[in-house]
């Protein structure tokens, strides 16, 4: 699939033996989908193909071999020249994975607990041949480097998560000359302000902040509450007085026949690929789903040199055998195309908000679990605070105004 923009900074990497040309930075995802390589592994069981589908890394769609390391989230790990990539979980090759014949084979189910169960020798010879076969990938072929201790740090106010309602609160903070440390897992603040296609999108705020830095848990030691945060290769145990959680969604998989094909992507994985990386996922893609994001997805699409049908409308089925070649919505019947992007799609990242004492319940309004709090981002944790999409879906701008809201809660400047 050609770039939408010249390729720079070339390298070499090397893909199951062949060599490709790549720009040295970019997510190994990107780079793949940029020569249109959409199935990246199999999965386990059936061995059906496996390819991107958030781009976030919250999916484990795009784990790949990398350099010898098994279940590598592609879509998180920059090109480097020389790196040597494979696709999992398949014999011979993820091309041609004979083992695929599972899914003919065992159409309706495959339970490998209970098929030739109680049958003397044959059943303890399945379970050896399903322990060879199923698993993600297979072992690293190097050992792993001796971890170094923990890093305690106590720090004050601390947010987690740069996206539109973090840098709002970010930047009402700094304005007034609050202290506060900004915590993101991207090699950029921004979220979904660099990697969503909305309507009247606001540039982000070039706020200072700690990148690279995954937040994996929250927990308490003697009732003192710390986060747990991956970063330049060590653990921090951060300790904490207050905490802001402005860290969105998770791309949710749409609930269709096939919906696990190569090319079945979140519209913002579509959308981050164009803005950020100046790829274009393919030709033609169907933006599926609501129907405000669709439309902005489809104008993106275009601007990109592509062509955007099934707007808006709802999928009744993907078609393909190793990726999408075409979908069936309910307003346009059965149309070509090589990308469904699913809009819309989005579930509130309630996880740390729950750890940490917050009361998440089920919203009939927005169909989803969404984590409670008052208007200026209150939780049942009076030291915990949430703003954007983690209350529930809405738009940039809105989620920007709770991440203020909720700073200045913070800062003792709001009742």
């Amino acid at each position: 699939m050609p770039r939408i923009k010249p390729l720079e900074s070339k390298v070499t990497i090397e893909l199951d033996g062949d060599q490709l040309q790549a720009r040295e930075g970019e997510p190994v995802a990107a780079a793949l989908i940029a020569h249109g390589l959409l199935s990246f592994s199999r999965s386990p069981k059936y061995h059906r193909p496996r390819g991107p589908f958030c781009m976030s890394g919250g999916c484990s769609q795009c784990l790949m071999r990398v350099d010898g390391l098994p279940n590598v989230p592609t879509c998180r790990v920059p090109v480097k020249a020389g790196m040597r990539l494979e696709r999992q979980n398949a014999m011979p090759d993820g091309r041609l994975d004979l083992l695929r014949a599972n899914d003919f084979i065992f159409r309706d189910w495959f339970n490998h607990h209970e098929f030739l169960a109680g049958v003397p020798i044959a059943e303890h010879l399945l379970l050896k041949i399903a322990r060879e076969l199923s698993g993600l990938g297979i072992l690293p072929e190097r050992a792993a480097a001796e971890r170094e201790p923990a890093i305690v740090e106590h720090l004050g106010l601390v947010i987690v998560g740069a996206g539109a309602a973090g840098l709002g609160a970010a930047r009402h903070l700094a304005e007034r000359g609050v202290a506060f440390s900004l915590f993101d897992r991207d090699v950029a603040v921004g979220g979904r302000l660099l990697t969503a296609a909305e309507d009247r999108q606001g540039a982000p705020w070039p706020a200072p902040a700690r990148l690279r830095a995954e937040v994996v848990g929250l927990f308490a030691d003697a009732g003192k509450p710390f986060l747990a945060v991956t970063e330049g290769g060590r653990l921090h145990l951060v300790f904490f007085e207050r905490l802001l959680l402005t860290v969105g969604t998770h791309a949710t998989l749409p609930t269709f026949p096939n919906n696990d094909l190569p090319g079945v992507m979140s519209g913002r994985a579509v959308a981050g690929l164009i803005r950020r990386a100046g790829v274009l996922a393919g030709r033609r893609v169907a933006c599926v789903g609501e129907a405000t994001e669709a439309r902005a997805l489809a104008e993106l699409v275009k601007s990109a040199g592509g062509e955007a049908l099934a707007v808006g409308e709802e999928v009744v089925r993907a078609h393909g055998l190793r990726s999408v070649d075409a979908v069936t919505t309910t307003g346009g019947g059965k149309q070509r195309c090589e990308i469904i992007a699913a809009c819309g799609a989005q579930t509130p990242a309630f996880e740390l908000a729950r750890a940490g004492g917050a009361e998440v319940a089920w919203s009939s309004q927005n169909q989803c679990f969404v984590v409670q709090a008052d208007a200026q981002g209150r939780t049942a944790n009076p030291t915990l605070f949430v703003a954007g999409e983690m209350r529930g879906p809405m738009s940039s701008a809105a989620a920007a105004a709770q991440g203020h809201a909720a700073a200045m809660a913070i800062a003792g400047s709001a009742s």
